[in-house]
């Protein structure tokens, strides 16, 4: 009776800090996104969930060859079992079985279960590395999975095996408190709902590690309804969408216990969140520790499958829509790293590259082959049973672009999207180091862009605190103002000389910051500058970097005000494992994978300009990144960043055709104003009106001002969509909008 009275209390306090809750979420909400229309055409995808199966079976089939007589899965590189490889081998194949996929898989299958439930039952000493949380819930869904394929004598002595008590396979009980706890959270409620413990004890033990052992503060208090794993400084992006990841197992598996409905509200505004902090080509945000992992994408996946369910049970066909979209371009940015080599045909790399995995490029101590492979299939497995629904594609936010995002300070990191190009900058840099390296460098750190290859614009490199020069910066009296290695980091950003030496604003996480400034927001056309200071006493220069980000390209504009020698540094990928193709001439620079495929170009718009390429590549998650500074005399350094697609102006052309406006700039591509951009297939802006055609004279008209987006197909417009109910005038007649409806004309 007092654990229940107990539970009452627990749940009138959740209400009260739920209220807090959304009070303080309605001082932060997201950003607005009224509008639908795309820059450029959208077609939805077709995108069958057996090609999940697809990629799950030929992994399997690698995994297999590397299991031993007794079950276990053997990681080639460290001859051992290690961590959850063989439970979530287990699981995938029994995934495999149920969807009749799993040809010659069932014995390797069966083997695995028999091998993971007996070290389950022995307890923590028995499970690899003591990652029993990691057992929990693959094993126990396992159990049905295998059932139609094992005698009812094995059965019953799995589900024995599964009956074993919490404290008995989880070590450091009442310590792992940070993204491994939410691992039990699932894993006890996966194991009520199938009768394998006590309902009462494991929603105890969910509420105390809801609130006794911090995982509510985690994800209540972060700006976004984020997931703070608090292992590192900055917080990490990708192993956020591990612990809000389990939280959404959790409350889609039906958690009803006190907090139900407070995790609710957190994992759905989180996940929404994260659908704006989505690459448009599909990839999970870089940031923190075990970024740039394969399982990273198949983890937003994952969240993205379970809420397009949860927002079709609530009647939200819009946004159930967007989030199956953004599902598939997660799947679909894994394929990428999909391997061909004979061995291991149809498996993944574990991170962003395509270097031998002995070689450990962008790996993090825990990265191995058999855990984060067994990541991959696991989440993919789960993914392909949560998606129930025949759910119609709507564009993802990511892909509509218009808005500018600024995460919760402990993250960091920002945000901004103009029509499907994306542009993000961490706001500081790792000063504390993990694992000797800052997983997190100061600076802007990705380009990327709807149906373009975006391994073309990274820059989200490690930075290594073993490399470099080390440097001690001191006083005219002898006292120390910081040490730093300097050009250890690389980032889209200033570089400066100081003391004689040139220095990279990714070299000095502890002692700058940038603080974003947003001047103007439109789904097709952002406008914000960067100022980056110094936080310390060590002085040195201020920079402004203003951005203008554009469906097409971004255009860069680096001043300081101080007298002194500086430059902007881009991040070249010359060699993810196989030399790319990349060129240099007086204006600009590239890189390509292919001659007539997607490239990635660096050009110069001062009229005077400098390029060095002289300094050493650095080895970044995604492989060598040569660092290209860009120098000029004038009073500022200005930058195009042209992320190109086959069917694109060429490069050279597209310069030619560059000019600066009153308020803007023109090329072959677009008008950009101070507030308005027109386009090849969309224009829009705000105000009242809008000559598309340059002849002086207004072609399209509001009765009042507004914010709008035309969509337009052989110099006409054929759709329109306002954000606020208006009249538009075109062509002498005048149409209806509706707030944020579009509408064919």
């Amino acid at each position: 009776m007092k654990k229940y009275l107990w539970y009452k209390v627990v749940f009138l306090f959740s209400l009260f800090c739920f209220s807090l809750t959304e009070i303080y979420a309605q001082e932060t909400r997201l950003p607005e996104l009224p509008f639908h229309l795309t820059a450029k055409p959208w077609q939805a995808s077709i995108q069958d969930k057996s090609a999940f199966l697809d990629a799950i079976a030929a992994t399997c089939q690698v995994v297999a060859r590397h299991q031993d007589a007794s079950g276990a899965i053997i990681d080639p590189y460290l001859n051992r079992e290690h961590q959850y490889a063989t439970p979530y081998f287990a699981f995938a194949v029994g995934v495999l079985l149920k969807a009749g996929r799993g040809e010659g898989l069932k014995e390797a299958g069966i083997l695995a279960m028999e091998h993971s439930t007996g070290n389950f039952a022995a307890g923590t000493k028995s499970i690899p590395d003591e990652h029993g949380e990691f057992f929990i819930s693959p094993l126990a869904h396992a159990l049905e999975l295998y059932r139609p394929h094992i005698s009812s004598d094995k059965y019953q002595l799995w589900e024995d095996r599964m009956k074993t008590p919490l404290a008995v396979v989880m070590q450091n009980f009442d310590g792992r408190i940070n993204n491994w706890r939410t691992y039990a959270m699932k894993g006890e409620w996966s194991r009520v709902k199938l009768g394998l413990v006590d309902r009462d004890q494991a929603v105890d033990f969910i509420e105390t590690a809801w609130h006794e052992l911090s995982q509510r503060v985690r994800i209540m208090s972060d700006k976004w309804n984020l997931y703070q794993d608090w292992s590192s400084d900055p917080q990490s992006l990708a192993v956020e969408a591990v612990g809000r990841g389990n939280l959404i197992g959790l409350v889609m598996e039906g958690y009803d216990g006190p907090s139900a409905g407070e995790m609710k509200s957190a994992i759905r505004r989180g996940t929404q969140t994260s659908l704006l902090l989505q690459a448009p080509d599909g990839q999970a945000p870089a940031n923190g520790r075990t970024d740039n992992h394969i399982f990273n994408d198949v983890l937003y996946q994952l969240a993205f499958e379970s809420l397009a369910e949860d927002a079709l049970s609530e009647g939200d066909s819009l946004l159930a829509g967007q989030y199956r979209r953004a599902a598939n371009l997660a799947f679909n940015s894994i394929l990428r790293w999909q391997r061909t080599d004979q061995a291991w045909d149809g498996s993944f790399y574990i991170t962003k590259n395509h270097f031998e995995p002995g070689l450990r490029v962008g790996y993090q101590p825990a990265s191995q082959w058999g855990n984060y492979t067994g990541a991959t299939i696991q989440h993919l497995s789960e993914a392909w049973l949560s998606r129930q629904s025949d759910i119609s594609e709507k564009p993802a936010p990511t892909e509509i672009g218009g808005y500018a995002l600024e995460t919760d300070d402990k993250f960091g990191a920002f945000f901004a999207n103009a029509g499907g190009l994306q542009v993000v900058a961490n706001l500081r840099g790792a000063s504390i180091p993990k694992y000797n390296l800052s997983w997190t460098p100061l600076g802007v750190i990705r380009f990327s862009k709807s149906g373009w290859d975006a391994r073309l614009g990274p820059s989200d490199g490690e930075h290594d605190l073993k490399a470099g020069t080390r440097y001690m910066m001191k006083t005219g009296s002898g006292d120390t103002l910081d040490t730093y290695r300097r050009l250890s980091g690389l980032t889209f950003g200033p570089e400066w000389v100081e003391r004689d030496h040139w220095v990279r604003i990714a070299d000095l996480a502890a002692n700058y910051q940038a603080i974003p400034e947003i001047h103007f927001v439109h789904p097709l056309l952002v406008k914000f500058t960067l100022h980056y200071s110094y936080v310390t006493g060590r002085g040195g220069p201020y920079f402004k970097q203003h951005f203008t980000v554009t469906p097409d390209l971004v255009v860069s504009r680096l001043s300081s005000p101080q007298s002194l020698p500086y430059g902007l540094t881009v991040p070249l990928l010359e060699n993810d494992g196989r030399p790319l193709q990349t060129g240099v001439n007086e204006k600009m620079v590239y890189t390509g994978f292919e001659q007539d495929g997607d490239r990635q170009y660096f050009i110069s718009l001062n009229k005077e300009a400098q390029i060095h390429s002289d300094a050493e590549a650095i080895r970044s998650t995604y492989g060598w990144l040569k660092p290209v500074r860009f120098e000029s005399e004038e009073p500022s350094v200005d930058l195009m960043v042209y992320p190109k697609s086959p069917e694109n102006p060429d490069a050279g052309d597209l310069l030619a055709s560059f000019s600066w406006t009153e308020d803007g700039f023109s090329t072959s591509m677009a008008e950009i104003g101070e507030k308005s951009y027109i386009g090849l297939t969309a224009a829009g802006g705000e105000g009242k009106e809008m000559d598309l055609n340059g002849d002086g004279t207004a072609d399209v008209s509001f009765n009042t001002s507004c914010q709008f987006v035309l969509q337009l197909e052989n110099n006409k417009v054929i759709r329109a969509e306002a954000d606020r109910e208006v009249i538009l005038n075109y062509q002498g007649k005048e149409y209806h909008l509706p707030a944020s409806q579009p509408i064919d004309l």
